[in-house]
């Protein structure tokens, strides 16, 4: 299979899959395909339909096979990019909730709950989260442009709210409480930040929905109560 991302800021996944050739989306997600192309409806037991739910996800996938050549395309259904990341046995990765787009190879969802509480009750990620495993290429969706940092065993990034959009299975989070009286009602950036510390590499997003959500919405003209 070989593949393509364009579009810019409103990008699209095109895969072109040879006769055989296969490729999993979350139900809804694929735009155009040629005609060539079969889908499948796939549910699984119902431990992975609930751990779809859980973690954001529709609770079916859609498997599409190539009866020969052709073309199926799965774009982005908000401003920003669309990533791709090599998944192997030794290689998990883990994706903020909603994110998974598609994926080739024998890759395998699951739900990853977050080891301490705390950092998904108060760290804007989430303490529910996707884990991707197995041995293929999976395809996220990303908030805005995506930028990676790779960090050494025991280095630390401390990110506002929202911002992780993925991470290696090697990383831990947490959350840091800001410090300071002043900084917490004056700084603007809430009480709490979300602490990765390596090794892995991580991916941000320049422009998490969530923040764009808020802000649009206090733009928005609102009835006046009676």
């Amino acid at each position: 299979m070989n593949y393509e991302i364009k579009g810019d800021n409103l990008p699209v996944l095109l895969c072109r899959l040879d006769a055989g050739e296969q490729v999993m989306c979350e139900s809804g997600a694929m735009s155009w395909m040629d005609d060539c192309i079969e889908m499948q409806t796939e549910g699984g037991g119902i431990g992975k339909v609930l751990g779809r739910m859980i973690s954001g996800e529709a609770l079916f996938q859609n498997r599409y096979v190539a009866k020969m050549a052709g073309e199926i395309a799965f774009a982005s259904k908000f401003p920003g990019s669309i990533v791709a990341y090599e998944v192997t046995p030794d290689k998990p990765v883990i994706l903020q909730k909603s994110s998974f787009l598609a994926c080739v190879g024998q890759v395998e969802l699951s739900v990853f709950l977050q080891k301490k509480a705390s950092a998904g009750f108060f760290g804007g990620e989430g303490f529910i989260m996707q884990k991707v495993s197995g041995n293929g290429i999976v395809f996220a969706e990303i908030d805005g442009a995506a930028l990676c940092y790779k960090l050494e065993a025991g280095q630390r990034k401390i990110v506002d709210t929202g911002y992780l959009a993925v991470m290696d299975a090697t990383c831990s989070i947490e959350t840091q409480t800001v410090k300071g009286v002043k900084n917490v009602f004056l700084g603007g950036e809430g009480l709490f930040n979300t602490v990765i510390t390596g090794p892995g590499q991580i991916t941000l997003q320049t422009m998490p929905i969530s923040k764009t959500a808020m802000m649009l919405y206090g733009h928005m003209p609102h009835p006046q109560s009676k």
